[in-house]
């Protein structure tokens, strides 16, 4: 097995946990819980952090600055409304078809591209989501290695360690710590119960509720899995297999659902008490087929039936049009995604919606037809003035089209009436770029220096500031912004040897040499973490 596909198991391997059934309504304190001895906050941020860049180094993440302001967007609403909003969290998308999601060390919380292409509503996803930071506010992931000594959090994020020392390396260490982590695993797994799930699944719905989703959701997206499974006879994977979803899990949901009734006014949560002491693992939704049944009615809270809630539609539609944005960008085959639109669009007169439209147009441009793409978009964005998606789009189509004039044109326009807007701003740059001018570079530059203040770990982002500065003569700065795009895609060893080739130079100012060996002495330590945490998890017996 490549590290490509090793590392989303390690990465699994790290976020198993258990959950173990509480009363929903009873917030019991930590007295003697040993969890938080195992890793310190910072330890578990920083090897957060590294996953991350270690799934960038793979090309594992969805980096679209549209889509990641979209879910984190998502991601701190619902937070704001959980128990523990103090708590730091970071919202991916990972660029993978499997319906998945799941929480990692550190607050880091993965969405897979086949969950959100899967999901028929943005509840739907935020019930996913909201059951994911459930497992974070709840310290499980601390609390799931707690009584196994070697499954404890420094030996399955050592085994991490091990494959991100060895990356690039053409040794056995990588395949042997995957080896490891998989049987470690499944050896965690066979302990599973139904009531493992049941914690995060009560927490989810309380967060989904106070944050204005249908408390619904969550159970709708369990039961459209049971009856793909039912009804077409798809082999379960060997997840749910030790994570059980029957309608006991399905009934208790609607059940807890009910009792919270339908959507009102978003709430922030009141602090809680300390988090429970008990167990839950990662939410994993294989094998879609969503629920479509109409929301029929709206019943009071407290209510004892509340099967489902009037549908609550989002901004404008802003779900579907980042739906089909995560269908087209993580599509494998950019003919093959090209083809499912314009066929659907051809026999299905009800697939001819803004969203899908969108998507097409996205195609199309992925298979480089700029022309058909403006043609797609136009009246769409005229429809929509309002949608930065949609005019970005355009502006993108029309540049690529070769109406350059067009496009800058409407670069400006959008960073006018979207102002600060990440995805305007690297576009517009990266359009302003291509001019290969000073002048276009200096203005590129303004764009971009206000968002590494906010952004400041978007590899894009730096990236670009590095080509800008270039281009404006800042030789200095557009290595260093080099360096940090490196060390964010997961190239650590690479992005400290830049920075000491850096170093070296004699024309650096006070000031530039100070930036440059205060970076390197980070990067320096962080390396050798990482080389120490690999040689000691090869030198284990993992058999």
């Amino acid at each position: 097995m490549s590290i490509t596909r090793a590392l989303p198991v390690v990465v699994l391997a790290c976020a198993a946990t258990l959950a173990g059934a509480r009363d929903p309504d009873v917030k019991l304190p930590d007295i003697g819980s040993s969890a938080a001895a195992l890793a310190t906050s910072q330890e578990l941020r920083d090897y957060g952090a590294a996953m991350l860049h270690q799934l960038r180094a793979h090309e594992l993440v969805l980096d679209d600055p549209l889509l990641d302001d979209y879910i984190k967007a998502l991601g701190y609403r619902l937070v704001a409304a959980s128990d523990r909003p103090d708590l730091g969290y970071t919202f991916f998308i990972m660029r993978s078809e499997d319906i998945n999601a799941f929480a990692a060390p550190g607050g880091y919380v993965a969405v897979n591209a086949g969950l959100i292409t899967a999901m028929q509503s943005e509840d739907e996803l935020a019930g996913v989501m909201a059951h994911e930071i459930s497992h974070v506010q709840q310290q499980h992931i601390l609390r799931g290695f707690e009584d196994q000594q070697k499954m404890s959090i420094p030996i399955m994020l050592g085994m991490l360690g091990v494959m991100i020392a060895s990356a690039g390396r053409g040794d056995d260490a990588a395949p042997a710590a995957l080896v490891a982590g998989t049987s470690l695993m499944q050896q965690r797994q066979i302990n599973f119960t139904r009531g493992e799930e049941a914690e995060a699944d009560r927490v989810g719905i309380q967060i989904l509720a106070r944050a204005g989703f249908d408390p619904n959701a969550m159970a709708g997206a369990f039961q459209a899995l049971q009856r793909v499974m039912r009804v077409n006879g798809v082999d379960v994977p060997e997840f749910l297999l030790t994570h059980p979803l029957d309608t006991r899990r399905i009934a208790e949901s609607r059940a807890r659902a009910a009792q919270l009734g339908c959507p009102g006014t978003p709430q922030l949560a009141t602090r809680s008490a300390a988090p429970m002491a008990s167990r839950g693992g990662t939410l994993d939704l294989s094998l879609p087929e969503q629920d479509s049944a109409a929301a029929n009615s709206i019943r009071p809270p407290g209510s004892a039936r509340a099967d489902a809630c009037a549908p609550r539609r989002d901004d404008k539609g802003y779900f579907d049009l980042m739906r089909e944005r995560v269908r087209v960008l993580s599509a494998g085959s950019a003919p093959a995604i090209r083809g499912y639109y314009a066929d659907n669009l051809r026999n299905d007169p009800s697939f001819d919606t803004p969203a899908n439209r969108y998507g097409y147009a996205l195609a199309l441009l992925r298979t480089h037809q700029p022309q058909t793409a403006v043609e797609q978009l136009e009246p769409l964005a005229t429809t929509r003035p309002d949608s930065v998606a949609l005019r970005l789009a355009l502006a993108r189509a029309r540049d690529r089209a070769g109406e350059r004039k067009a496009a800058l044109a409407a670069y400006e326009q959008l960073n006018l009436d979207f102002p600060g807007n990440r995805a305007v701003i690297l576009d517009y740059a990266e359009v302003l770029l291509t001019q290969g001018n000073e002048a276009d570079a200096r203005r590129a530059l303004d764009l971009l220096r206000p968002q590494l203040d906010r952004h400041a770990d978007d590899p894009d982002l730096q990236a670009s500031f590095g080509r800008a500065s270039q281009l404006a003569g800042d030789s200095v700065r557009a290595a260093e912004a080099y360096a940090e795009a490196a060390w964010l895609n997961g190239h650590a060893e690479d992005a400290l040897s830049q920075l000491k080739a850096l170093s070296r130079r004699e024309d650096l100012s006070y000031y530039q040499r100070s930036r440059i060996d205060a970076r390197i002495t980070l990067l320096t330590a962080t390396v050798l973490e990482q080389r120490k945490r690999g040689e000691q998890v090869e030198r284990r017996d993992w058999q």
